[in-house]
């Protein structure tokens, strides 16, 4: 790419309006050019290899793949493309995951229009930007306590999810297609990563803390 050439964009959101919305932001700007959109995160790896682009504006809650483990995908299969996370979401656990898995800027969607197209410049010339929100979100996990549950796995807590809905064992072995002894398996897990000795307790401090499973984003 010379001097001259405009830096080349792909658009990933599950949401049409958000699309359109960018793609109209976009043209705003001589120095920006979109190549391409997608839906979701499996379309956004596709249309990484298919349209070449230099910075991707990545969604985070998408279906069929989400944002983080797209970014992933993209920056294992090119490198050289630079993922901005464009979401309505700061969760310090979603920040986190987002940075880890290779993105170099976090901007919510009530960004100026401005702002995103700059952002988009500074990624291209291999800048971080990070929302104001998603800059306190690092510091609060760095600097305080872990939150309880912090460690319980994905499967663990969908587990507790359903445990939180009242399921016995049984039942949510059948709600996940799993033995009722991985699923004694992972309550025990469960109890002992949040520090508790019961169900009540757990699906207690699940309430108070959220500690629901990410979304299918």
């Amino acid at each position: 790419m010379t001097k001259t050439d405009p830096v080349r964009v792909l658009l990933v959101d599950d949401h049409d309006m958000v699309r359109r919305g960018l793609a109209v932001m976009l043209q705003a700007f001589d120095d920006l050019q979109l190549v391409g959109e997608a839906s979701n995160g499996a379309e956004a790896v596709r249309s990484c290899a298919e349209h070449h682009p230099d910075v991707v504006l990545m969604d985070l809650v998408m279906p069929e793949m989400d944002g983080v483990a797209a970014t992933r995908a993209i920056r294992q299969n090119h490198p050289e493309v630079q993922v901005i996370v464009l979401t309505s979401f700061y969760d310090k656990g979603l920040v986190q995951d987002a940075l880890k898995a290779g993105a170099i800027g976090y901007l919510l969607k009530n960004a100026l229009i401005d702002d995103v197209a700059k952002a988009i410049r500074a990624a291209h010339a291999g800048q971080p930007t990070l929302a104001p929100e998603a800059t306190q979100a690092l510091i609060a996990a760095a600097t305080g306590p872990p939150p309880p549950g912090h460690d319980l796995t994905r499967r663990e807590r969908e587990v507790l999810a359903l445990l939180v809905e009242g399921l016995n064992n049984p039942e949510i072995a059948a709600r996940l297609s799993i033995s009722r002894s991985t699923v004694k398996s992972h309550v025990s897990n469960i109890l002992a990563k949040m520090g508790v000795s019961s169900r009540v307790e757990a699906v207690s401090l699940a309430l108070k803390h959220d500690l629901s499973p990410p979304p299918d984003r």
